[in-house]
């Protein structure tokens, strides 16, 4: 007995139909089953009704098959949604992370503009400003001086002096937040520059705020200018002091670090003042920006701060919050080298002496000064408005020059070439200079190098007198 095809194939169509109530459907399949049954029974393999269960387990294993497979699409999609999310959580971070280093960018950049435009600014008034204030602030010092001290007149020229010398202070802030200010850089160690200053830091803050300095033992060497720093620390120490009216603590920390995967050296002021918010964080390195009172600051103190670091290739963090104190962290390059010795900050003495200077100067006002100034302290005094009448000048003179205190800037000869051209005839004279440019004007100049004497202008006649004494005594 032979299974046609038409009835194996109705079988099929019969267990692949719907569940549910079918008679036809129901009798194909036993009609397929009872032939199935006989071919098996004739082989000799299994009854008909065993065919049945193996039938019918076959198709239990499909449905299971069936719904693991479904299971498994599920729990696939599960998978690829929860790396999905994953996937936009992390590119939301990054995104958070990316916009706000573009802020920060943006920021630096908005600061390095006003930066460059308060330094044109500065740097393009400071030589005409700079003379002017040394006219003003020389005269006034020696018309102090030369006034008995019962006059009258004293204290009203005091005052014209002590307002030259605040002129002269913020015309330096300018250039020092701008970057334009002359900076001479030596090899130093920052736990020196704080013990120099610490006594006058002291006297600064007042009885009742007590000063705690933390100097690391192994501080490494960086490459700045002592003056500068020492207007950080006097900037940062007023603005501690300002912070903390009713008294506390300012403690001053040294230590080495990394920062961007370079060696540093950090410098932290922290106070226990008041604090700031973070509308007055995001501008207290603003020029002319401050909390104080009317005519109590002129809030360039904390901009100073800011160019100083900038000039010197650094960075300056800063952390407050209202009631909880402030922080400022300074980062300087840390270089290799051997530390220089810093003359500890001394005020201008009057000073004497008897040798021959020759004063070349192109601003007639600026150089009868310096004339009238060095001749009252017993220096004779020879004068040129520019380089080669200078030099005709010491050709006519058969005497010794002991200083040639020259401009850097002059008409048709700069100073250099004017100091170079001088000491083939005068190889023992000693070279002082000085201008009222900015750094970026006399630089290539050559005369910001260490072993060599310079002045900055406004300076007042003690001042020039004195630097004039320490070139004539430099070894």
């Amino acid at each position: 007995m032979s299974l046609r095809d038409e009835d194996l194939r109705a079988a099929h169509r019969a267990s692949a139909a719907p569940a549910g109530p079918c008679p036809e459907s129901e009798t194909l399949v036993r009609a397929a089953e009872g032939r199935l049954a006989e071919v098996f029974g004739q082989w000799g393999f299994m009854s008909g009704q065993d065919v049945a269960s193996v039938e019918g387990l076959l198709d239990a294993r499909r449905r299971e098959a069936r719904l693991f497979a479904v299971a498994l699409v599920f729990a696939l999609l599960f998978l690829a949604a929860c790396w999905q999310t994953a996937r936009l959580i992390r590119e939301r971070a990054r995104t958070r992370q990316t916009e706000e280093a573009l802020r920060q960018s943006q920021e630096r950049y908005m600061q390095a503009q006003k930066l460059e435009s308060i330094g044109r600014l500065a740097g393009g008034v400071a030589h005409d400003f700079n003379n002017l204030l040394t006219v003003i602030n020389g005269y006034s010092d020696l018309v102090f001086h030369d006034l008995p001290e019962q006059s009258p007149l004293r204290q009203q020229i005091d005052q014209v002096r002590k307002a030259g010398a605040r002129a002269a202070d913020l015309t330096h802030q300018l250039l020092t937040f701008g970057r334009k200010q002359v900076g001479r850089p030596v090899v130093v160690n920052l736990n020196s520059l704080v013990r120099d200053a610490e006594k006058m830091l002291g006297r600064l803050m007042g009885e009742d705020i007590q000063l705690i300095t933390e100097l690391d033992p192994s501080l490494g060497l960086v490459m700045v200018d002592p003056g500068h720093i020492h207007q950080v620390l006097m900037n940062l120490a007023v603005n501690a002091r300002d912070a903390m009216p009713q008294g506390g603590a300012l403690v001053i920390e040294t230590a080495n670090t990394e920062l961007d995967r370079r060696e540093v050296v950090q410098l932290t002021f922290r106070d226990t003042g008041a604090g700031m918010d973070e509308s007055t964080l995001k501008n207290i390195f603003e020029p002319f920006f401050t909390t104080k009172g009317p005519n109590k600051g002129t809030g360039l103190g904390l901009a100073t701060v800011y160019g100083i670091v900038q000039q010197s290739q650094g960075r300056i963090d800063v952390a407050s919050q209202p009631g909880k104190g402030t922080t400022f962290r300074i980062f300087l390059p840390r270089v290799e080298g051997e530390a220089a010795e810093v003359p500890a900050v001394s005020s201008a003495r009057r000073t004497q002496g008897s040798e021959t200077i020759l004063v070349v100067e192109d601003q007639e006002e600026v150089r009868e000064f310096l004339v009238k100034a060095l001749t009252e302290r017993g220096y004779r005094v020879l004068q040129a408005s520019d380089g080669p009448k200078a030099l005709e000048l010491s050709r006519g003179h058969t005497a010794a020059i002991h200083v040639l205190l020259t401009d850097v800037i002059l008409p048709g000869m700069n100073g250099r070439e004017l100091a170079d051209q001088f000491r083939t005839a005068h190889p023992t004279v000693r070279v002082l200079y000085t201008s009222g440019y900015t750094q970026d004007v006399i630089a290539d100049r050559g005369v910001l190098h260490r072993d060599v004497a310079y002045i900055s202008k406004p300076y007042t006649a003690d001042e020039i007198a004195a630097k004039v004494r320490e070139a004539i005594d430099r070894v």
